[in-house]
């Protein structure tokens, strides 16, 4: 189930509409209005609002998204190795 996503990033003012159908990020140019303004009002003390995502990690760059891939796919490996080993 693909969809879009408005996502916004602690220390930044603005918020992204991330349509991961069309793999495009866009700064969202319009001003939020009603429970949409609420929710990124919040921002500016701090909280977090989230609805409909369960994992999300800020990284700086492509290369260190990589590294974390990295990593959790050698934990894998070394699972399937101990499974193999044991079975």
């Amino acid at each position: 189930m693909a969809g879009v996503v408005i996502l916004g990033l602690t220390g930044e003012d603005g918020l992204w509409v991330v349509d991961l159908e069309a793999g495009a990020v866009l700064p969202l140019d319009i001003v939020p209005v009603g429970d949409m303004a609420t929710a990124a009002s919040y921002r500016s003390v701090g909280a977090s609002f989230i609805k409909g995502v369960n994992f999300a990690v800020h990284v700086t760059s492509a290369a260190q998204a990589a590294e974390g891939l990295h990593e959790i796919a050698q934990g894998l490996h070394e699972v399937a190795s101990g499974l193999h080993e044991n079975g």
